[in-house]
């Protein structure tokens, strides 16, 4: 009876934090609704006005599906489109994780799973080694990013998980490779519009349904074309729509000319094509391996040798001999976190992941970065690969890009991560349902991660039809006195 009813209290409690939180952001609906119709002053009123419209449509489907809010962020998340909400430089991916991280804290299921966990821990001690140039660096962009880098990977993996382990992977995925295929289309818009008004052939920057830079575009849609290719059975999505998608996206990132997009998206194919037998792949592996290298190789050498100073390449390496001789100024501790927007010497953002870390943060933060990275890539590699490969292959096609290009941006570096959340927390709802399912590659002595059975269980397990039976239940020899 005790526990019985300990059972309705938390359930009538949950109910009511869920009823408290739908009326909250009800009223910040309500709230931004009268923001938008008293400030005739706001650029983007009609993004806005969607994402207002778009959380009173989700405050309502709550009563049905607690995470609906979550579910109809998703594709959001995709959009860098700038809300221009007062003097707050927030864009449409921010604001829907935002969005979808307060839901996921207050609705959904939060028993993590060990890779879950390591990960989270992992981002912790970036968070804590970062905090010092925080604290050395005192200026307001400074600890608003501090925040903003926590939510971008630990928030993208909480709103993540609980879609997964609510049972929502398939949907969630389905509308991460709709919202590719608008950026597709898009794309495929700008690029007929470029071949008609009779320009040269060069890389599309899409303008439709939003003003989007060529390696956002490419990034997103080498994210897709990995999602569509891997395609996990668990997802259940039919493979003759993922191999067309594949396609498509593969067709609009050559378009776009993205090349760390590009490359990204090789090594992520080829690592996933070695892991599951080069004999059943060998063709990608030779489509998209040696064309693609070749490609970039001589697109470097071209630019090289034209002595053009303001090209890509040679603009990236003036821009990190700036950086260099900015970071020898504080090696230690970094000049903190979006530096450039207070340093009138070096107003840009280093396009190089490990070089904007060394010099936001200095060698402490550096050192957290590489560490971070490293455990999560460990992590995810020992998962399961039907659940850890989708996000491991994101995750390292990420962090491949941004070696040649800018690296905290806002969706670039969510998706990965959100994307990452859901397969671990898909691979819990599924193991909820079959405890054999396995957590971690058997390997070592950590083969699976699952509750060992008592010693004499296993025995008796495994003398099963080999041991002789007890004494009692022998037959007793006749005769012979």
């Amino acid at each position: 009876m005790r526990i019985r009813r300990r059972e309705a209290t938390r359930s009538r409690a949950g109910e009511l934090w869920a009823d408290a939180w739908r009326w909250f952001l009800f009223a910040c609906g309500v709230v931004f609704a009268v923001y938008l119709l008293l400030d005739r002053g706001i650029p983007n009123g009609a993004v806005m006005a969607s994402v207002v419209a778009a959380l009173a449509v989700g405050v309502v489907l709550t009563v049905a599906e607690p995470l609906a809010i979550v579910l109809m962020a998703t594709p959001a998340v995709l959009i860098t489109e700038r809300l221009g909400l007062g003097g707050v430089d927030l864009t449409v991916s921010d604001a829907a994780l935002a969005a979808a991280l307060g839901t996921a804290v207050l609705l959904g299921k939060h028993d993590y799973s060990a890779p879950m966990k390591a990960m989270l821990w992992a981002n912790l001690g970036y968070q804590f080694a970062t905090l010092f140039t925080v604290i050395v660096n005192p200026f307001p962009q400074n600890t608003v990013e501090w925040v903003h880098a926590w939510v971008l990977v630990s928030g993208a993996l909480v709103a993540g998980w609980v879609i997964g382990r609510a049972g929502h992977a398939r949907l969630a995925f389905i509308l991460i490779l709709c919202a590719a295929t608008v950026i597709a289309a898009g794309t495929f818009s700008t690029a007929i519009v470029q071949a008609v008004s009779g320009e040269p052939l060069a890389a599309v920057y899409p303008e439709w349904p939003w003003p989007m830079h060529k390696n956002f575009a490419g990034g997103m849609l080498a994210f897709a074309a990995f999602i569509a290719y891997v395609n996990p059975d668990w997802a259940r999505i039919d493979t003759r729509w993922t191999k067309s998608a594949f396609v498509v996206f593969l067709v609009a990132l050559v378009l776009t000319q993205s090349r760390q997009a590009g490359v990204g998206l090789a090594i992520a194919l080829l690592v996933h094509t070695l892991r599951r037998g080069i004999r059943n792949h060998i063709a990608l592996v030779l489509v998209l391996a040696v064309p693609g290298a070749y490609l970039v190789v001589q697109s470097v050498i071209e630019q090289i040798e034209s002595q053009n100073r303001f090209n890509s390449f040679y603009q990236r390496v003036d821009w990190l001999r700036e950086v260099y001789a900015l970071w020898k100024h504080s090696p230690v501790f970094g000049h903190g976190l979006r530096y450039w927007y207070v340093t009138p010497s070096a107003d840009f953002q280093p396009p190089q992941a490990e070089v904007e870390v060394a010099a936001s943060t200095g060698l402490v933060g550096l050192a957290g970065f590489v560490v971070m990275w490293g455990v999560m890539l460990i992590v995810l590699w020992r998962v399961s690969p039907r659940f850890g490969m989708p996000a491991f292959g994101l995750l390292l096609s990420r962090i491949v890009q941004a070696q040649f290009d800018l690296f905290w941006v806002a969706a670039q570096v969510s998706v990965p991560f959100f994307v990452a959340g859901i397969c671990l927390g898909a691979q819990a709802f599924a193991r909820e349902r079959d405890p054999d399912q396995e957590i971690w590659m058997p390997s070592g002595r950590a083969a699976r991660s699952r509750p060992a059975r008592p010693r004499a269980d296993r025995r008796a397990r495994a003398d099963v039809g080999t041991r002789r039976p007890p004494a009692y239940d022998r037959p007793r020899r006749r005769g012979g006195g």
